[in-house]
């Protein structure tokens, strides 16, 4: 009798599946993760979140082993949801899957405590092999991406280094919001802060980004969002 109980359990704990939250605010690529997760053996999607809001609550209330996250959360950038995750499941290890190019995001979202990033577009072999990384303890990101990690880490930042790179995580958020044609009272509504402080980040923006005046930072959020959608 205890022989058998003792098998069971080996059986069980051989069969049991990694639980994999997602996170994006389309539908349709929830689906198509979902289907390519359920796909193979030892995992299984265990929930759907399609906000920031939504994603914290899953977290705490279905302890998943890994979650999948966009960068962006409703037009929002989700460097804060990488954070507010961490703060929420530190062990938790979060994978980054978005369109968004990773040359100007993927550091970003390590340092937020991401432990890997990949780009949508990538083959489904790629992100699978990915998520199987994070999942394991390790971290993930493209060999392009590392190659320029290395060459920065080595030689410092070049004469060529996007100037967005120079911008703090809020700022890349208010340059996103302005881009999608939100004035500062919009974004200051959505992210919950005062229209002296979005007005300050426009300041300051203008300053990093070497812009004259509100038109041209305006031009330049909207062409810098424009191809990031592209990408």
């Amino acid at each position: 009798m205890r022989l058998r109980f003792s098998v069971s359990r080996v059986l069980m704990k051989k069969t049991s599946k990694s639980k994999v939250l997602l996170v994006d605010d389309h539908a349709v690529v929830r689906d198509g993760l979902t289907q390519l997760i359920r796909g193979e053996a030892d995992m299984d999607v265990c929930g759907e979140a399609a906000s920031a809001e939504e994603a914290i609550a899953a977290v705490t209330r279905l302890h998943p082993d890994l979650a999948i996250v966009d960068i962006t959360m409703g037009g929002v950038n989700g460097i804060e949801l990488i954070k507010n995750i961490k703060a929420v499941r530190p062990t938790l290890p979060v994978l980054v899957l978005s369109m968004h190019d990773e040359s100007h995001y993927a550091e970003r979202a390590l340092r937020a405590g991401a432990s890997g990033y990949v780009m949508k577009r990538e083959a489904r072999d790629r992100i699978m092999e990915a998520i199987r990384t994070v999942l394991s303890g390790g971290d993930y990101v493209s060999e392009r991406m590392q190659r320029s990690m290395v060459h920065r880490y080595l030689h410092g930042a070049g004469k060529d280094t996007s100037p967005i790179e120079r911008l703090s995580d809020r700022e890349v958020e208010v340059l996103t919001l302005l881009g999608q044609g939100l004035s500062s009272k919009d974004i200051a509504d959505r992210l919950h802060l005062s229209q002296k402080t979005v007005d300050s980040h426009r300041t300051h923006l203008k300053e990093k980004l070497n812009l004259r005046g509100a038109p041209e930072l305006v031009k330049f959020a909207f062409e810098w969002v424009s191809s990031q959608e592209l990408a």
